[in-house]
């Protein structure tokens, strides 16, 4: 049963795991408020498959138990009383009906047990994964206070369950307790009467309880099976929003913004709108990218300018208009806050995985390229594992991901505030790369001294306002101004 149970959960988590990836659907979850319901996709695939696959397999054994004890005991106990045998089954049905009325309160505490353990959980490995940033806040006493208030919530909600499961305690000893003395009172005059011998007492009684033990599989188990109810209605969720992923970008929308693959970046009447379509970024925008142009998006902070960028991603699509860019794969984005997976170094600079015929030669010359010749001495060379994230410095990490660009030599890169943490030299470098590459960027920033590695200024206004400049135009502006 455990061997077949891991072959179970092996099967059903590669399945979840698939759909979870496909289509971003993984982002989805995370980003679109309109999926809220769906709380901590990775308890339901880590614990909640678990629980499903062994108490299932744990549970149809029991029915098969039970099956087979029904099958070879109630003749017996039928042939000896027929009003025995028909009284148990109707106690049985009623003891069973009562406890599915109970159940069916426990599953929904239980469901939320579940999500309130998950969310505790969460909180610590937020902490965790935000150690630094609170220790400099000093916000400590909020972070405690934030947690000590999701950890009430279990125990409040946890409380109330251990209410029911005592008055569900109670039902199943007194439903058992009753029973212990039926077959005696049904038997005890057919033995006083002659009708029969003293073994058949004895026989009654131990057919009897194999009997009320198989029909009471519900009764007896109610607690179990209002967990593991609540586990399936959470995989059943879970596993149906997978599963229709197109309703996540269209429900409740009157518009989506369509994109098609292209061999050039456009974007031809463009409305977006944020996922909960509370407020209009941008309207109406028009432009189109020959090969070899570069693009700088610059604006007030909010004006949406990295929502842009996702549109133009796929990521978010609510809104008119159309889109046209090249397929993702011949795009690299690399965000303000580089993604930094768990791995080795050189796991980072092949990262996302388009090329990986590389030498160590070639990854040292990629290094240098970005002033970081010295990075595989310093950390143990280039198969060591680490966790780069706190590692490395911001601005190590930005040149990191612009080895990514030299590596994986996209067609276009699209690049939100990439350069944010390094000084102008270090930035004049690595646009400098990137310029003797053929690749078209579209960047965001805010640094004027990134005119100068542009040709189009698309500033976005405010209020869903926006203007295209060239290069030149808008630094004439900025001089003016100045």
């Amino acid at each position: 049963r455990l061997k077949l149970g891991l072959f179970w959960r092996e099967w059903l988590t590669d399945h979840f795991l698939d759909r979870y990836f496909d289509r971003r659907a993984y982002y989805e979850l995370d980003s679109n408020a309109a999926n809220t319901e769906i709380d901590n996709p990775d308890q339901r695939i880590s614990e909640d498959v678990r629980s499903f696959t062994g108490t299932t397999l744990s549970f149809l054994l029991d029915i098969l138990d039970s099956i087979l004890t029904l099958y070879a005991f109630t003749g017996i106990l039928y042939s000896i009383s027929r009003p025995l045998a028909v009284g148990l089954v109707i106690y049985a049905t009623i003891g069973t009906a009562i406890a599915i009325v109970a159940g069916r309160k426990l599953i929904k505490i239980n469901f939320d047990q579940l999500r309130y353990e998950a969310d505790f959980r969460y909180s610590l490995v937020h902490v965790r994964d935000n150690a630094e940033s609170i220790a400099f806040y000093q916000g400590e006493d909020l972070e405690l206070r934030q947690i000590l208030n999701r950890f009430a919530a279990a125990l409040r909600n946890f409380d109330l369950l251990i209410i029911w499961q005592a008055i569900i305690d109670i039902f199943q000893y007194a439903y058992n307790y009753f029973t212990r003395i039926v077959p005696y009172v049904i038997v005890a005059p057919l033995y006083f009467s002659g009708v029969r011998d003293f073994g058949t007492i004895t026989q009654a009684t131990i057919a009897f309880s194999q009997v009320l033990s198989a029909l009471s599989i519900v009764a007896n188990q109610i607690q179990s099976i209002s967990s593991f109810a609540a586990g399936i209605n959470r995989l059943g969720s879970f596993y149906e929003t997978l599963e229709n992923p197109a309703l996540r970008h269209t429900r409740d929308r009157e518009s989506t913004i369509q994109t098609r693959i292209a061999p050039q970046l456009a974007l031809q009447q463009v409305t977006l709108l944020t996922p909960n379509s509370e407020r209009t970024l941008v309207r109406d925008l028009s432009l189109s990218l020959e090969a070899g142009q570069r693009l700088l998006i610059v604006g007030a902070s909010g004006s949406g300018k990295s929502s842009l960028l996702r549109a133009i991603a796929g990521l978010w699509n609510n809104g008119q208009g159309s889109i046209a860019r090249p397929d993702t794969t011949e795009m690299l984005f690399l965000p303000q806050k580089p993604y930094m997976l768990l791995g080795s170094l050189r796991d980072q600079l092949l990262y996302p995985g388009r090329r990986r015929d590389l030498s160590d030669a070639d990854l040292i010359r990629v290094l240098a390229q970005v002033n970081l010749a010295d990075l595989p001495e310093r950390v143990g060379g280039f198969d060591v594992e680490k966790d780069w994230a706190s590692t490395l410095s911001l601005g190590e990490q930005q040149r990191l991901a612009f080895a990514r660009i030299l590596i994986t030599q996209p067609r276009y890169a699209i690049l939100d505030e990439a350069t944010s943490a390094l000084d102008v030299a270090n930035e004049k470098l690595l646009y400098r790369q990137l310029q003797h590459l053929n690749t078209t960027y579209v960047s965001v920033g805010h640094r004027p001294t990134l005119l100068a590695y542009h040709d189009l200024v698309l500033e976005l206004q405010g209020n869903s306002a926006w203007k295209l400049w060239s290069a030149a135009e808008y630094g004439a502006r900025l001089a003016l101004a100045g």
